[in-house]
């Protein structure tokens, strides 16, 4: 991993696993508001800290005083999260790891993670959103994909729009140029063989597994 891969540290659940800390190995790190809480449990000190501070207590900010910070009003335009994405992208970012993106208190600000994540994905940026647990990856026009995956581990891919020519392979339950209506249920809940291949004609997708959930070995 270079210099160009950045990790936002973002508001939502975060467990340290050893798949998290090889994603994160060699990154360099942009905390947004709460999710400085993450840099002590990973042991990381990022290089700036931006939002309004508004879900940053005191001792937040006392232990953290030392890091460079970028205050925004709490009446603006973007997330704070979206603002950590572009500090980095303005950095040089060409890999975005979004830490403490699903879960948390906030469904509203997990689901705009995903939308955001897909955008960027649009403009070939490299991303993917973990929390630790969980994982996902944006699918879109024309991509393909291998993703090492513990055999027996469970894993969805969920259409944001009527997907056509999808294909999964080593897995459970196989898909050849597969055309998935939006809203349908259809690819929830495969099983990984090992590493999986998967390629999407045209669409817009996420493909969320759950690496250390072996319920469907």
């Amino acid at each position: 991993m270079n210099s160009t891969t950045f990790t936002i540290l973002l508001g939502g659940s975060l467990t340290v696993t050893d798949r998290l800390r090889d994603l994160i190995d060699g990154s360099r790190f942009i905390a947004a508001d709460s999710g400085i809480r993450h840099a002590s449990t990973l042991g990381v000190t990022p290089e700036l800290w931006v939002g309004d501070f508004d879900s940053s207590d005191a001792l937040l900010k006392a232990r953290w005083a030392s890091v460079k910070r970028h205050s925004y009003p709490a009446a603006k335009a973007a997330t704070d999260g979206e603002i950590a994405v572009a500090e980095a992208l303005a950095r040089g970012a060409d890999r975005l790891i979004l830490a403490g993106a699903m879960g948390g208190e906030r469904s509203d600000h997990a689901l705009q993670h995903m939308l955001h994540a897909l955008a960027l994905a649009a403009e070939g940026i490299e991303i993917m959103l973990t929390s630790g647990e969980e994982e996902a990856y944006p699918l879109i026009d024309g991509d393909e994909m291998e993703l090492e995956l513990p055999r027996g581990s469970l894993f969805s891919v969920l259409g944001f729009t009527n997907l056509a020519g999808l294909t999964l392979g080593n897995v459970r339950y196989p898909l050849t140029g597969f055309s998935l209506p939006f809203g349908s249920s259809r690819t929830i809940s495969n099983i990984a063989e090992g590493a999986i291949s998967v390629s999407l004609a045209t669409g817009r997708a996420l493909l969320m597994a759950r690496p250390y959930d072996l319920t469907g070995a």
